[in-house]
């Protein structure tokens, strides 16, 4: 019976690539809101932004110093408390 396998073993697989399939969003989503933070905001919009004022200095300049620093900060702490809730929705959690 090369080949076969049991209904359990398909439902783990399916498990397993939903799970993945999540991951990855989540992965790709922090990404792009860190590349618009980053390139966007601090490198490609910052003439844009120049005009509105944050701190004593314009809104790109912020960004490129402090803000996309905070913005990763934060989807660090995202990513970890997402990543904790999708894998005690699939059974993997370290608990």
């Amino acid at each position: 019976m090369a080949g076969y396998t049991t209904p359990s073993a398909q439902a783990a697989d399916k498990s397993g690539e939903a799970y993945w399939k999540a991951n990855i969003r989540i992965i790709l989503i922090s990404l792009v809101i860190w590349a618009l933070c980053s390139f966007g905001f601090g490198i490609i919009l910052r003439p844009a932004l120049s005009g509105i004022a944050v701190g004593g200095t314009d809104l790109g300049f912020w960004f490129a110093q402090q803000g996309s620093i905070l913005v990763f900060l934060a989807l660090i702490f995202f990513y970890a408390w997402k990543m904790n809730k999708l894998d005690k929705e699939y059974g993997v959690d370290e608990e």
